[in-house]
């Protein structure tokens, strides 16, 4: 039987590798997709924000709100994350930014909101296509 330390090593591992699946399939559906998202698409944003929301709060009760600083400061692999989050989460709200505008969505909200990273963008990504799906 696995302790409690081996299981979650393991999760760790295993994990960041079976995350990609679900990401190649959105994108590969994504592309094969009509010029309209298909009814009800906002779930799955919405879901993405839900499920690193709960997998994020043990992370935070265990190393606090702060604790992803350690992570991306101590090593060059860390700080390219970093960056790397930084720069999509920016390219992102410059490409979501005019959709976002049309539907009167309160920006200054919604730029706080990526504050908590891809959370933050998945919850605002979630909102805008139920908006859009709404006004259609």
């Amino acid at each position: 039987m696995l302790e409690t330390k081996e299981l979650i090593m393991t999760l760790l591992t295993l994990l960041p590798i079976l995350a990609i699946i679900p990401a190649v399939l959105i994108a590969v559906v994504a592309i094969r997709a009509k010029s309209r998202p298909p009814r009800h698409i906002w779930i799955i944003p919405a879901l993405f924000s839900a499920a690193l929301t709960a997998w994020t709060i043990p992370a935070i009760i265990q190393e606090g709100p702060l604790g992803f600083l350690a992570a991306h400061a101590q090593t060059l692999w860390g700080n390219q994350v970093w960056f790397d989050l930084l720069m999509a989460l920016t390219m992102a709200w410059v490409l979501i930014l005019p959709r976002a505008k049309a539907l009167g969505m309160n920006l200054p909200v919604w730029l706080l909101s990526l504050s908590l990273g891809s959370i933050g963008f998945a919850a605002m990504l979630a909102r805008l296509l139920y908006l859009e799906e709404k006004k259609a």
